[in-house]
């Protein structure tokens, strides 16, 4: 059975927006982020694809890849993930092709295949009603693949994709890509922070299905896990409280900037918004070190994860630095 010692722990940046402030603060903070992280030595670095959100700047997600990886050495780079159906898969792979050739050995494609957004935003990036179902995600996956291969028969091919292919990963939150990755023999990353009613039988179909393939020879399997980490359990929820405050409001179809602490403590919440919130975030690892080390623990010990990809949306920089370094500081 594994243990926390024995993972992996990455990050997973949404790029978040304060209310109080902006697009250009929250990616110069990515940026930070990033470095410190690779300082605290994080093992990866994935940026996640998201639409006409007004708290979350990672909507250019290769443009914010190529950025990450630039101001950082060492730390892996790459995609949590690009939503495939949003993109034409030869633009895909020509994106990922070059900031492989830029950064050789340090990219990752993560690939999922929900929309990232509403219907509504989803009809504007797609173009027509006919793109907005997912239903040839198989078949764009593997035509992707297929141009970082070489073929002299191919009439379009990807430019500088052959000869730079990152690790491709697929991502998930439901049995469908589980089985898809297993059966591909691809390294699987399930949403657990928000999708945790799903993550043990979507891990048993992974491991179930899957077969050895020239990528790995035994499955792999990362976690998404929401973690906010404070010096006590009491400062850690009233940090986590306006990450609660952005979900009801975008739930009701109102998103918003990620609010401060005294506004999501001043929210008069409902009842049933109080057991939404619950349900929503029940899963989420809030405390201090100690209290996280056992939800982590207990996590990895349930799932036998290889690697752990922690997200924290909190509203202050230094209070989402802080969180990182504590649990880094877990693994030593």
């Amino acid at each position: 059975m594994s243990s926390l010692t024995d993972v992996k722990l990455s990050v997973l940046d949404l790029s978040p927006i304060p209310a109080d402030g902006d697009a250009g603060t929250a990616l110069r903070n990515t940026l930070d982020l990033a470095r410190q992280t690779e300082r605290l030595g994080y093992h990866r670095y994935w940026l996640a694809e998201h639409h006409n959100m007004p708290g979350i700047a990672s909507s250019a997600t290769a443009v914010l890849i190529g950025h990450v990886a630039s101001a950082t050495e060492r730390i892996r780079v790459g995609s949590g993930g690009i939503m495939l159906p949003n993109h034409s898969p030869l633009i895909v792979a020509e994106q990922f092709g070059m900031l492989e050739a830029f950064h050789p050995g340090r990219i990752d494609l993560g690939i999922g295949r929900a929309p990232g957004t509403d219907q509504r935003t989803a009809l504007a990036v797609r173009g027509s009603m006919a793109a907005l179902g997912a239903e040839d995600f198989p078949q764009q996956l593997g035509e992707l693949m297929a141009y970082f291969e070489p073929d002299e028969h191919r009439a379009v091919n990807a430019f500088p994709a052959v000869g730079h292919k990152p690790p491709f990963w697929l991502l998930g939150s439901s049995g469908f890509s589980a089985q898809l990755a297993g059966a591909l023999g691809l390294p699987f990353a399930f949403a657990h922070h928000f999708s945790a009613q799903n993550t043990l039988p979507a891990v048993r179909l992974y491991r179930e299905s899957f077969r050895p393939s020239e990528t790995l020879e035994k499955p792999y399997l990362m976690l998404g896990a929401a973690v906010i980490c404070a010096e006590t359990d009491e400062r850690a929820e009233w940090l986590a409280g306006p990450s609660g405050l952005t979900f009801l409001s975008l739930r009701r179809g109102r998103p918003i900037p990620l609010p401060t602490p005294e506004e999501a403590a001043e929210y008069p919440y409902t009842d049933l918004d109080r057991q939404f919130l619950q349900e929503r975030f029940g899963s989420n690892i809030i405390g201090s070190p100690e209290t996280v080390r056992k939800g982590l623990e207990k996590l990895v010990s349930d799932t036998g994860a290889d690697e752990l990809v922690i997200t924290t949306m909190v509203h202050g920089h230094a209070d989402r630095v802080r969180s990182y370094e504590l649990v880094a500081d877990l693994l030593h």
